[in-house]
C-alpha cells in the first residue's frame, strides 16, 4: 500500500505541490499534522485546491504563529501531544506532509525525523536544484537515516541540474524519484500533466 511522508530540504521547496501532485495521481488521503500560519492559503487548502481527487483530512493542530511548530505552539499556548499526531486509521494510499525540513521540531524533544521514524512511513525528501541542494540534501538523508526513518526517495523541484542530481543520487544511494519544472499557471491540469511526464510513478505505486 502505497503511505509516504513528505518532507523537504527546506521551507518553501515546493513540498506542497509534491505532496498535491502525488495525491492527485494515488487518489490518497492527504494529511497535514501541523499547520503553523494560518494568514495565508495553508497546505491543506492549496491541496485540496490542486488534487481533486485527494481526501483532504483537518490538521492536527492549526496554529496562528508562523513559525517553528515547536515555537508557534508555545506562543499560542498550545502543548503537542504525539497521541495526537498518530497517523489517521483510514484505508487506501496516505500521503502525510511534514513541516519544513527534517530537522525542525514539533516540540523540543521531537524532531520531525524522529516523528517520521515513529510513525514508520517512508519518506520522500523534495529538493531544490540551485546551488547548495547537494549538501542540504545528503544531509538531510543522513538525519533521517541516523534515527531509522526509512528514505523512499529524492524528488527535484525547478530547471534541470544533472550533476547535482546525480552526486545526490550517488553519494546519497537513494532513488532519484523525478523532477517536477515550475508551473506557471500553477493548476490542477499543470501539475497533473507535469506529475505524469516528469515523475516515477512506477517507484511510488
Amino acid at each position: 500500500m502505497s503511505r509516504y511522508v513528505i518532507t523537504g530540504t527546506d521551507t518553501d521547496v515546493g513540498k506542497t505541490v509534491f505532496a498535491a501532485g502525488l495525491s492527485q495521481v494515488l487518489k490518497a488521503t492527504y494529511w497535514k499534522p501541523v499547520q503553523a500560519g494560518l494568514d495565508d492559503e495553508t497546505d491543506s487548502e492549496a491541496v485540496a485546491r490542486l488534487a481533486p481527487d485527494a481526501t483532504v483530512l483537518p490538521e492536527a493542530y492549526r496554529l496562528e504563529t508562523p513559525c517553528s511548530p515547536h515555537e508557534a505552539a508555545r506562543v499560542d499556548g498550545v502543548t503537542i501531544d504525539i497521541a495526537t499526531l498518530a497517523l489517521p486509521d483510514v484505508d487506501g494510499p496516505v500521503v502525510v506532509e511534514g513541516a519544513g525540513g527534517v530537522l525542525v521540531p514539533y516540540r523540543e524533544d521531537l524532531l520531525a525525523a524522529d516523528l517520521f521514524a515513529h510513525w514508520g512511513l517512508p519518506a520522500i525528501v523534495v529538493a531544490r536544484t540551485t546551488l547548495g541542494t547537494i549538501s542540504h540534501t545528503l544531509m538531510s538523508l543522513e538525519a533521517l537515516r541516523s534515527r531509522g526513518a526509512e528514505v523512499a526517495g529524492v524528488a527535484f523541484i525547478g530547471d534541470e541540474e544533472p550533476v547535482a542530481e546525480g552526486a545526490i543520487t550517488r553519494i546519497g544511494k537513494v532513488e532519484h524519484l523525478g523532477r517536477l519544472p515550475r508551473l506557471n499557471p500553477l493548476d490542477p491540469m499543470t501539475l497533473a500533466g507535469a506529475f505524469s511526464t516528469h515523475i516515477r510513478k512506477d517507484l511510488l505505486a
